[in-house]
């Protein structure tokens, strides 16, 4: 890595299981990184060394001066169970980020799920059916709030995250703002009802491990990325799949199991 690749990267959630994964590469790859935690002996010792540690509360505010100066802003903070709360975690995050000049704002990624995504060329989403939406509305909520803002954001749509092995980006499949699997033909002429059990049956595709996650992340922080203010699907291998433990497949018990399982610092 040269000097000109180097970036400076503020890691939001650090001590969370995915954004444990998020700082480690991060500093595995050279880059100069700061973390804001709520509780730093949570951090490991090692990787506490090696990262500027910034204290504070998300749920207070993020003070634009803790932003300013990095090149990258990754968010693996918050969960949709947290319903409100989330929603303005993610809105006090993106209004500092917009607080600061247009030339100095980081490029921000943050977390949704997988049902934020377009599952077919209609633009239908698992997220606008109401048994999803009564516990995924945050994703949405969050969605429509980086549409509207000018910030550099991208946001990663994964299915459930289970602490594997990674794959490596090279085998998964990417997608941008559609499902990175493909529903049956089928699906198209069904109603909302009948279009999510086929939706969920598909869900064990997209159960990806938080180290890949990370990985998709940190390699594409470039400003004219073309994942650049997208939603990003992430899936296994072709014939792979895997699942969230003790979660089960029924669509009755979605709301249990496509959850993007992300917890703030």
């Amino acid at each position: 890595m040269t000097a000109a690749d180097k970036l400076r990267v503020l890691i939001l959630g650090a001590t969370g299981m995915l954004g444990s994964h998020v700082l480690r590469l991060s500093l595995n790859a050279g880059h100069e990184v700061s973390v804001l935690v709520r509780d730093a002996s949570r951090l490991p010792a090692a990787l506490e060394q090696q990262a500027a540690v910034h204290m504070g509360d998300l749920s207070v505010g993020l003070p634009s001066d803790v932003i300013s100066g990095h090149d990258v802003l990754i968010c693996c903070a918050g969960h949709v169970a947290e319903g409100e709360q989330f929603v303005s975690l993610v809105d006090r995050v993106v209004t500092a980020v917009e607080s600061l000049p247009a030339g100095k704002r980081p490029v921000c990624w943050f977390l949704a799920g997988a049902a934020l995504l377009d599952i077919d060329a209609a633009g239908r989403r698992a997220v606008d059916m109401p048994q999803v939406r009564s516990t995924y509305w945050p994703h949405l909520a969050n969605y429509q709030r980086l549409e509207r803002s000018s910030i550099d954001w991208r946001l990663l749509c994964p299915g459930p995250m289970v602490d594997r092995a990674a794959h490596g980006l090279d085998r998964l499949r990417i997608s941008l703002d559609r499902l990175p699997v493909e529903m049956p033909l089928f699906v198209r002429a069904l109603p909302e009802p009948l279009a999510l059990p086929a939706f969920a049956s598909l869900v064990p595709q997209m159960t990806v491990p938080y180290v890949d996650a990370a990985a998709l992340m940190l390699t594409n922080l470039d400003r004219d990325s073309a994942m650049g203010r997208h939603r990003v699907g992430l899936a296994m291998p072709v014939g792979v799949r895997d699942r969230k433990p003790r979660l089960h497949t029924r669509a009755k018990d979605f709301r249990r199991f496509a959850s993007l399982e992300t917890r703030e610092a």
